[in-house]
C-alpha cells in the first residue's frame, strides 16, 4: 500500500477526482504538444531604413588682378586664405544631399538654404549687441538627391563695417563676424533643420573662414515588416510531452493504488499522529471490571492523555484500549468488547474423513441409524430414562 497515511487518506477521499484531473491535464498537454509541433511560431518584426541628410558649403573667389601668385580671371576654390586686393569677393555655394540606405538619392525632397553674416559685439565672452545681414535664402530644386545654391559676398564692404563697429566699441569690447548656414529640408518622410557656423577673419590684406560649414543628420523610418516562421521551442514541446506522460501515468497510479476504505485510511492517519501514545500489545478478554466503548481513536488517546496512561493496540483483536482503575476505555471498528474476542472466521462445513487408522468422517456418521442401539419403539430417541439417569448421577 502507500507508506504515507495522509496521502493514503487523501487518495481514499479524493482519488477519483485526482485521477480524472490528471487524465484531463495529460490529454490537454499531449494535445498542446501536437498543436505546437503542427503550428510553428510566426513572428512579425518591422524593417527599418535610414535617410541621411548632409549639408556643406564650398567657397571660391575669382582673381581680379594679376600678381606674382595668380593671374586675372583664375578661380580659387576652397582656399584656406584669400587676398583682398586680388580676390575681394567670396562666393559661397551651399550643397545639400538627400540619400536613402545604400546611397539611393531622394528625388521628391525639398530644401531651403539660408546664409547669414552676423556682427556680434562681446565683452568678457558675453554678447551685448549684434547685427545680422541675410546673404541668401533660396529653395533650389532637388536633382538626383542634390540641392545647390550660391551667393557672392563683397568682403571689402564687410571689412569696412567691422572697422566702423570696432571703433564704436573700442575699449569696451570686440566685434566678431560670423557666417551661418541654415538648411531646412523635407525628405517626404522626415523633416528637419541643419545649422552650422564659422567665424570669418578679415585683416587689412586677407580673409578666411576659420572652420568648414558642414553638418549632417540621420533618420530611421519603418519601411515594412518581416515575417519569420520558426519551430516552437524544443523545451516547450518537451515540457508539454513530459507533463502529459507524467499526468497519465499518475492517473493510472492513483486509480490502481487508491484505498477504498476511507475509515481505515483515516485510522492510519490517527495512528501516525498519536504514535507517541500508542504501544503494540495483547489485551486479554478478562481484563477490567467495566468496558467503555468510545466512538473514535482520538477519544481513546484523549483518555490516555488525561489519565497519563498508554494506549495499547491489539492488532489481533483490532482494538485500541486504555486501562485505568479497572475501567477499560476502548475503540474498535469491529464493534463492542465481546465482538472483538475472536477474529472473524469462515466456518463453512468441512467433510469429516475417516482415514486408514479408523477416524470417522461426517459423511459416515450421517449414514448411521440413530435407532440401532439406544432407541426402542417406545423411545425412538433413546432418552426414555433421562430422569432416571440424572437421579443416579
Amino acid at each position: 500500500m502507500i507508506d504515507n497515511p495522509r496521502l493514503e487518506l487523501l487518495l481514499a477521499k479524493q482519488g477519483r477526482s485526482i485521477a480524472i484531473a490528471l487524465v484531463v491535464i495529460g490529454a490537454l498537454a499531449i494535445g498542446a504538444t501536437g498543436w505546437a509541433v503542427a503550428n510553428p511560431e510566426t513572428t512579425t518584426s518591422p524593417t527599418f531604413e535610414e535617410e541621411r541628410v548632409t549639408a556643406d558649403a564650398q567657397t571660391s573667389a575669382v582673381v581680379t588682378e594679376s600678381g606674382t601668385l595668380w593671374t586675372e580671371g583664375e578661380r580659387l576654390t576652397n582656399s584656406s586664405v584669400y587676398f583682398l586686393n586680388t580676390s575681394p569677393e567670396l562666393t559661397v555655394e551651399p550643397e545639400t544631399r538627400l540619400r536613402n540606405d545604400g546611397g539611393v538619392p531622394v528625388e521628391d525632397g525639398s530644401v531651403t538654404h539660408e546664409l547669414t553674416l552676423r556682427f556680434e559685439a562681446t565683452r568678457d565672452g558675453a554678447s551685448f549687441w549684434n547685427e545680422t545681414h541675410q546673404v541668401l535664402r533660396e529653395s533650389p530644386s532637388v536633382e538626383n538627391g542634390v540641392a545647390t545654391s550660391d551667393a557672392t559676398i563683397d568682403v571689402e564692404s564687410y571689412r569696412q563695417r567691422q572697422r566702423e563697429l570696432q571703433r564704436e566699441v573700442s575699449g569696451i569690447g570686440t566685434v566678431q563676424l560670423t557666417l551661418e548656414l541654415r538648411v531646412e529640408y523635407d525628405t517626404g518622410r522626415q523633416q528637419g533643420t541643419l545649422t552650422t557656423t564659422t567665424p570669418v577673419r578679415i585683416t587689412d590684406d586677407a580673409y578666411w573662414l576659420e572652420e568648414s560649414l558642414s553638418d549632417a543628420a540621420t533618420h530611421s523610418y519603418q519601411s515594412g515588416t518581416n515575417r519569420t516562421t520558426e519551430s516552437r521551442s524544443p523545451a516547450l514541446i518537451g515540457g508539454l510531452s513530459v507533463l502529459g506522460t507524467l499526468s497519465l501515468a499518475g492517473a493510472a497510479f492513483v486509480s490502481r493504488r487508491s484505498p477504498t476504505d476511507i475509515e481505515a485510511a483515516r485510522r492510519a492517519v490517527h495512528e501516525q499522529r498519536y504514535a507517541e501514545w500508542i504501544s503494540r500489545g495483547s489485551i486479554p478478554m478478562w481484563i477490567g471490571d467495566y468496558h467503555v466503548s468510545l466512538d473514535t481513536l482520538e477519544d481513546v488517546v484523549d483518555v490516555a492523555i488525561d489519565t497519563n496512561e498508554r494506549v495499547v493496540h491489539d492488532e489481533q483483536r483490532g482494538l485500541f484500549a486504555v486501562v485505568n482503575d479497572g475501567v477499560v476505555y476502548y475503540y474498535s471498528d469491529r464493534g463492542l468488547w465481546e465482538e472483538t474476542a475472536w477474529p472473524e472466521m469462515d466456518l463453512e462445513e468441512q467433510p469429516a474423513v475417516i482415514d486408514g487408522d479408523g477416524d470417522v468422517s461426517a459423511e459416515d456418521l450421517s449414514e448411521l441409524d440413530p435407532s440401532d442401539e439406544f432407541a426402542s419403539p417406545e423411545d425412538p430417541d433413546g432418552f426414555e430414562d433421562d430422569e432416571e439417569v440424572w437421579e443416579q448421577l
